[in-house]
């Protein structure tokens, strides 16, 4: 499956078989999400809601990609991301874009 954030693929005609999307919302634990007020104190990275919303990126381009293989989509192009806050210490990650199947030359 190829995944790219532009909207056409050099070299190739497709059809378009529609949006796909994944999506989840997650969280860190009550102790982790202690230690991440800490830190907004003395200022730096917050590796744990970092690696929280990296995690959710792979999980919900994961969903998009097993939607778009369920449409027989070759790729899915013009692919992006929105995130946001549910509550706190929780975000949603959404990842969409528009699955296409590769067509031969004159179809």
């Amino acid at each position: 499956m190829q995944l790219l954030n532009i909207d056409y693929i050099p070299g190739k005609n497709f059809e378009v078989l529609g949006m796909v999307k994944g999506n989840i919302v997650q969280s860190k634990n009550l102790g982790k999400d202690f230690m991440a007020g800490i830190k907004t104190i003395v200022g730096g990275e917050i590796k744990d809601y970092t690696d929280m919303l990296n995690q959710a990126r792979q999980i919900a381009v994961k969903r998009m990609v097993d939607e778009a293989q369920a449409l027989g989509a070759d790729a899915v192009i013009n692919i992006r991301y929105a995130s946001a806050a549910v509550m706190q210490g929780a975000a949603e990650v959404i990842a969409y874009g528009t699955a296409v199947r590769f067509v031969e030359s004159g179809k």
